[in-house]
């Protein structure tokens, strides 16, 4: 699959004077329109809409589009069916990489009244111009469901992209040495967890080269990064080995919603959630607070802000008692259209990391000089904008003693970070060793909980009637693009959970299971009651987790499957999207990493 991509890549580059072409295609290729941050440039359309369409498009009624869906099971291949059977007296005009880039992005924009008719009008109009021999009607309709499924996964892109350009750069013809190939690709997957737009590290590679990249590719505050993620660990024995005598550093690990705050050179304030949402919206009260929590040498002067970029946690905060609120609570907040004068759950930012000030990326420094940094420019406002709470150590006693603290204080537990030296740079999305958490109610158990993805629903009996009584999870496999059924679940819900979820998920069923749904197709309980669209991921806690014949999680590494035994529901993750659930390996991380497993 590689080289394919990298050979069409490279000929895009060839043929063509600007980066333009190769830009839209990268994009198409990983079923998006720009970069995760830019607002309204989603697809996933529904399926009542897409069968709709097809139907309106060849002149079939929604009712057979549905019977052909059910038997098929994917909509591309019915609509690449019902094109087939239908002639046209004239020749379409053919579609082409710039109007179909350009069709999608109008369907990802429109909004209002009359959206839905122009969103069915601008795909038929496509529909029509699809090739009748050809399958562009089966793929135009999958990047309209948000998933290609032609096994590219997005790192395969990024790998084929450096490749390529090595290739396009390599006037001389001369064999490629496996060194530079390498080097090529860590550069660009650097230069890509810094500044995650495609956009950017195409055009800039076309320009300076691809191994001259990083030069071209700082960390700019309005472009957020993937945040950094810790590893999780079921002992404090565990940390004590991870870091053996070396200094680190506990903070307290807060039950909030992580927050990336930005202050752009123009003094423009900009909030991101771990996946890239821009919540400036939802989180008015915060905006209005970051200039006042910045130190100045002149309070009084008209000194030009500084810009910057803070790692945070936002947590809800009771100001009478001024104390941290459950996540919970911080859950009921409004996600849109929020007025600050109207804002009845309060919000406490703590900050843990500077990664970005006045112009300078910090990232390469050691967490020590970055918290110095944090300490040197920002003062702390009660109950507005605090520093995490910290604790430099290397002694299990102490260790214990402020776990014990953190857990009293209603936090989750501890993250411990190595403190000097290269290890302690922060390391863009990575989930690295030289970060751990350590939870207190995972101790001795799997580590960490585990958050899935929703694929289906059981329908409530006795007093859940009217609601969801349970769900089908999976894990994510990020190689694949699939999703892998790990469990069902059915306990953790209290009744207003279950009447809130179904009131969420209801628009979201779906008459058959989607093709990239990998479950057992010959076991009645591995199957729920109504399908759904993947569009929620669910916090869970597990006992441990077990090889079984019905759940599918890692099926390939083991032959069998990876289950839970006896989740429980912990919350409804609004600040992950479904591609950053918990993945397939890490599922099979967790397993082998239990003591009865673990050799």
């Amino acid at each position: 699959m590689t080289a394919i991509v990298v050979e069409f890549f490279t000929e895009i580059l060839q043929q063509h004077e600007s980066p333009d072409e190769l830009v839209r295609v990268v994009y198409l290729f990983i079923n998006r329109l720009g970069p995760d941050y830019e607002p309204d440039l989603e697809l996933g359309l529904g399926e009542t809409l897409l069968i709709k369409a097809i139907a309106e498009c060849y002149g079939r009624t929604p009712a057979k589009i549905k019977k052909d869906y059910q038997e098929i099971g994917d909509l591309g291949l019915v609509a690449q069916k019902s094109r087939s059977g239908q002639s046209t007296m004239f020749k379409p005009t053919a579609l082409d990489i710039d109007t179909v880039f350009e069709n999608l992005t109008k369907i990802a924009k429109s909004t209002g009244k009359d959206s839905q008719s122009k969103k069915i009008g601008i795909i038929n109009k496509m529909l029509t111009s699809c090739d009748i021999k050809s399958s562009e009607a089966k793929f135009l309709i999958r990047s309209l469901e948000g998933k290609l499924r032609i096994g590219l996964a997005e790192k395969t892109v990024l790998v084929s992209l450096a490749q390529a350009f090595l290739n396009y750069e390599n006037k001389s013809q001369k064999r490629i040495s496996p060194e530079s190939l390498s080097k090529a690709e860590d550069v660009i997957r650097e230069a890509f967890s810094v500044i995650p737009n495609y956009e950017v590290i195409i055009r800039n590679s076309f320009k300076y080269g691809i191994l001259n990249l990083l030069e071209h590719c700082q960390l700019t505050p309005g472009i957020p990064l993937k945040p950094m993620l810790a590893k999780p660990t079921k002992s404090i024995g565990e940390v004590l080995d991870r870091f053996q005598g070396e200094e680190f550093t506990c903070e307290y690990k807060y039950d909030g919603e992580r927050a990336q705050v930005h202050l752009l050179d123009s003094g423009e304030v900009r909030i991101y959630s771990r996946n890239s949402e821009d919540m400036s919206q939802r989180y008015p009260d915060l905006v209005s607070i970051v200039k006042d929590f910045i130190k100045t040498s002149d309070k009084s002067s008209a000194e030009k802000p500084k810009s910057m970029l803070l790692d945070c946690e936002a947590v809800a905060w009771d100001r009478e008692t001024k104390k941290i609120l459950p996540f919970q609570v911080l859950s009921t907040r409004k996600r849109k259209d929020v007025d600050e004068k109207d804002i009845k759950v309060h919000i406490c930012l703590f900050a843990f990391d500077v990664l970005c000030y006045n112009g300078e990326s910090l990232i390469t420094k050691s967490l020590q000089e970055r918290r110095q940094c944090l300490f040197d420019n920002f003062s702390p406002i009660e109950g507005k904008f605090q520093f995490a709470t910290f604790k430099n150590s290397s002694d299990l006693n102490e260790l214990q003693i402020f776990l014990d603290q953190s857990v009293k204080d209603a936090c989750e537990g501890l993250m411990v970070k190595m403190l000097h030296g290269a290890e302690s740079f922060y390391e863009p999305s990575k989930r690295s060793r030289n970060w751990l958490k350590l939870k207190k109610d995972y101790l001795a158990g799997v580590g960490d909980s585990l958050d899935l993805v929703v694929v289906g629903a059981y329908i409530g009996k006795g007093k859940r009637t009217g609601s969801y009584g349970g769900f089908l999870l999976a894990a994510y496999n990020d190689d694949t693009g699939e999703y892998e059924t790990t469990c069902k679940i059915g306990t953790g819900f209290s009744d207003e959970d279950l009447v809130s979820l179904h009131a969420k998920l209801k628009p979201t069923e779906i008459s058959a299971p989607k093709p990239f749904y990998i479950y057992d197709t010959t076991n009645s309980n591995a199957v729920p009651d109504v399908w759904l669209e993947p569009t929620a991921v669910f916090e869970v806690l597990t006992a441990d987790l077990s090889l079984s014949p019905i759940y599918k999680a890692a099926h390939q590494e083991y032959g069998k499957g990876i289950s839970l035994r006896f989740p429980r529901f912990l919350r409804l993750r609004d600040d992950k999207g479904v591609e950053d659930a918990t993945t397939s390996s890490q599922v099979s991380e967790f397993y082998e990493r239990q003591a009865n497993v673990a050799k």
